[in-house]
């Protein structure tokens, strides 16, 4: 590795299995660039980063975005669930329950 080269990780992970890959690319590279690098492509062939969004280190980025060096570049996978809906649906069945305050939304005193 050069001075005019950095080290990053590129990770992607599926429930049953996952990657993370390092790979050395030159200064200034974007995070695409850093992802078609690793050929992370060939193992998820699903990875389209057109769809799929993407980040360094637990947060959201564009594809042309520079990493730095140590920077980890995550790819995300799409939602299969709206998490507010979810957490809705969840507290409708605690007040059907009996388990919540219909009118504080708080837990029902014994």
């Amino acid at each position: 590795m050069t001075d005019k080269q950095i080290s990053v990780e590129v990770v992607y992970g599926l429930p049953n299995k996952q990657a993370l890959l390092k790979v050395v690319i030159e200064s200034g590279n974007t995070v695409e660039q850093a992802i078609k690098a690793s050929g992370i492509s060939r193992r998820f062939p699903e990875i389209d980063l057109a769809v799929n969004k993407v980040g360094i280190w637990n947060r959201t980025c564009k594809t042309s975005d520079i990493p730095k060096d140590g920077d980890r570049i995550e790819i995300y996978r799409p939602l299969i669930a709206d998490p507010k809906e979810v957490r809705r649906r969840r507290a409708e069945k605690a007040v059907e329950e009996g388990r919540a305050n219909k009118i504080t939304g708080g837990r029902v005193k014994s």
